[in-house]
């Protein structure tokens, strides 16, 4: 079938909720730039570009940077995990959940023993009655 066939076509992109209508509309933004705004805008795209590049060559370099001051200090990857492996185990058993849910727990296990002796006594009782 040809497309003149098929009746209307739905847009490619239809916008969510919240999102810029004035986005989602398919232009032609160069018809309502002048050439002269083209032009500017085009360089200041290239200026911008030309910064992502530099920043992302800086990054590297620090990056490098600081695996090399690492690998002196003698910082390997498995010691930084164990690091922040001990550094996340104090901060769980630190805080307000953990303390409460900790003490919690230790009086379930103290009245779990009261009442495991109890049923013990009470048995070693009828045993003994038995007999």
């Amino acid at each position: 079938m040809e497309e003149a066939d098929q009746g209307p076509k739905s847009p490619d992109f239809i916008p969510e909720v919240g999102e810029d209508a004035a986005n989602a509309v398919p232009c032609s933004p160069c018809m309502a730039l002048t050439e002269e705004e083209q032009s500017e805008l085009r360089s200041e795209l290239e200026k911008v570009e030309d910064e992502i590049q530099t920043l992302s060559q800086v990054l590297a370099a620090k990056e490098k940077q600081v695996a090399d001051i690492k690998r002196k200090l003698g910082i390997t990857p498995l010691n930084e995990f164990k690091q922040n492996l001990s550094k996340g185990w104090h901060d769980v058993t630190a805080s307000t959940a953990y303390k409460k849910t900790s003490e919690t727990l230790s009086q379930v296990g103290q009245k779990a023993t009261t009442a495991f002796s109890t049923v013990g006594s009470a048995i070693s009782r009828k045993l003994e009655d038995v007999r």
